[in-house]
């Protein structure tokens, strides 16, 4: 039976027919494993989804953890799943050999970890987070705490939080006021209060390693005084024991409309004991560790909850007969795939979420290969783009099922449920945008979009005379002329004004850059999964592509609607 989690055989092809995986066992750090190892990784990664992760999806988002005012409890079979998941020894999937990890390619533990998103994305995400956590941990902390915290967590003991936002303070982080104050044994106690904070209060690990983002008095003003601790719920013995509580507090819940199964908290921390990762002051340097790789998993998350939403409206759509194709009524009903519109959205789906999976899977290559340059100027918009579109994706399944479709009895009214936090979830499309056209662009004299421009340049002419390349020439050149005119025009307020709209076109051409790289991948080689890729290749540049034209008309203009709106006049 197919599933309706993920593709596997979409995963096959992006792993092995595109980006050639294999080729990385070439390298030392890769060199124990083989296509059989990566494969033996891939299916316990399904297995796990459909075993543990995808039966009490449903029933977490019903009933999502209660608060009594001393403990929070959630659902048995959350905890039943994550301990699954560390038993599998596959929250160090890519982390090094020392550490207890695998040294998998990060690529092939995405694609792996996109099984258990796809199946409950709640709670997955209590893993993302104590993955990225332990990354954090292991590049910036020292060697006392990475075997006192990042050793539990990659053996499913602890689980990880990062605690950034507070009430007054959302993604502004220079106005935070939690402080942290310097004790004679070199600890530090924190004071303040934050919000939003995911998977930070639970009995599902015997403890949670906050990170958590302080100012020492004294300070920069800003976010160059920020400093990054570790302030663990319950305090570490010397031998690694768990001891007795430290002053965090949960103060309260948020319920949210979606991703219910996860605890998301608003935290006190009362002179709680914090220990000072790396150097003082260097906090937000630290954690952009973490919150880009958080960034990255957002985007996956969103490019799962679109996958498997479009799998489920897909399957539905071939098994419900409802009209016919022509006007004689004794004629027998079609399943509503044969008709045209539906087709429509069901190609919009394809499109948009295996574009996305192509691109968060390429991002993950350039972890592998150590292309900073590339990726940084990738993350705003693997982060954003499948946000957008992969929720815009679980609409279209939700018109597919028609009156069913925003019915609890079927699966994909929670899965726009669900996705629509990721729009918000680690910036804004607003704060990655400011950071794609504000920053990304022009860095170190503009090397990464240079260096994305290369990339695009190679597959252009690798498509030779396809009319597809001649397409993605001509928009990428109209992008590149449009982003020179809005920065040698010198009116940055009416530049920045628009970002959203800059992100959207880039994040549009960049999709039909990865298409066109899955379009080239093919080979030309016929049955139906090839050719379903080809016409979906065909679909994104045909009725999708061409929407940046009046989106960059408008950039190109530096309109200053926006800006001239009075508040007044609301």
């Amino acid at each position: 039976m197919t599933s309706t989690i993920l593709s596997r055989r979409d995963l096959d092809f992006l792993l092995y027919e595109w980006l050639d995986v294999e080729e990385l066992t070439a390298r030392p750090r890769f060199a124990e494993h083989s296509r059989e190892t990566f494969d033996g990784v891939l299916d316990l990664c399904e297995q796990l989804a459909e075993r543990y992760f995808a039966p009490h999806n449903k029933l977490s988002d019903a009933h999502e953890p209660r608060f009594d005012g001393t403990t929070v409890t959630v659902i048995p079979e959350v905890k039943q799943a994550l301990e699954a998941f560390a038993k599998a020894d596959l929250l160090g999937m890519s982390f090094d050999a020392e550490l207890g990890g695998a040294q998998l390619p990060v690529t092939v533990a995405q694609a792996g970890f996109a099984w258990i998103a796809a199946a409950n994305t709640s709670t997955s995400g209590y893993l993302m987070l104590t993955i990225a956590n332990a990354n954090l941990i292991a590049e910036f902390g020292s060697p006392e705490q990475i075997e006192t915290y990042v050793t539990p967590m990659l053996e499913g003991r602890f689980t990880g939080t990062m605690a950034l936002s507070e009430t007054q303070a959302g993604s502004s982080l220079a106005d935070i006021t939690t402080r942290a104050e310097l004790q004679e044994d070199g600890s530090y106690r924190v004071f303040g209060t934050k919000m939003w904070i995911s998977g930070a209060e639970h009995e599902l690990s015997e403890n949670i390693v906050n990170l958590v983002l302080a100012k020492i008095p004294g300070g920069p003003a800003g976010t160059k005084g920020i400093s990054l601790f570790i302030v663990p719920k319950f305090l570490v013995s010397a031998d690694g024991s768990v001891g007795s509580r430290n002053a965090v507090a949960i103060s309260g819940l948020n319920h949210k409309m979606g991703q219910r199964g996860i605890t998301n908290t608003v935290l006190n921390f009362d002179g709680a004991v914090g220990y000072l990762v790396g150097e003082p002051h260097r906090g937000l340097v630290y954690m952009f560790h973490m919150m880009n790789e958080a960034r990255l998993g957002v985007g996956m998350g969103a490019v799962a909850l679109g996958y498997t939403g479009y799998l489920k409206s897909l399957a539905y759509a071939r098994e419900r007969p409802q009209g016919r194709l022509v006007k004689d009524p004794s004629s027998p009903q079609v399943p509503i795939i044969a008709h045209a519109d539906v087709k429509r959205m069901l190609l919009a789906q394809k499109a948009y979420v295996e574009g996305a999976l192509g691109l968060a899977l390429y991002c993950a290559r350039l972890t592998d290969e150590g292309n900073t340059a590339l990726l940084d100027i990738l993350t705003p918009v693997a982060k954003s783009w499948p946000s957008q579109w992969c929720l815009e994706a679980n609409s279209l399944a939700i018109q597919v099922l028609g009156g069913y479709g925003y019915t609890r009895e079927y699966d994909v009214e929670q899965h726009y449920r669900d996705n629509r936090l990721n729009p918000i979830h680690e910036g804004t499309h607003g704060i990655q945008s400011l950071d794609l056209l504000g920053r990304k662009v022009t860095q170190n004299g503009g090397a990464s979009l240079t260096a994305l421009s290369e990339r695009i340049s190679e597959t252009i002419a690798a498509a030779g005379d396809d009319p597809l390349a001649t397409q993605l020439q001509a928009s990428w050149r109209r992008l590149m002329a449009v982003t020179a005119h809005m920065f040698a025009a010198g009116d940055v307020e009416a530049a920045m004004a628009n970002s959203a709209i800059y992100l959207e076109a880039f994040g549009h051409v960049v999709i039909a850059w990865i298409w066109l790289e899955q379009y080239l991948a093919t080979g030309g080689r016929g049955g139906d999964f090839y050719a379903g890729k080809r016409q979906a290749a065909h679909f994104f540049f045909r009725y999708e592509l061409p929407k940046t034209a009046a989106q960059l008309d408008l950039l190109e203009s530096l309109d200053r609607t926006t800006l001239e709106m009075d508040a007044r006049w609301f």
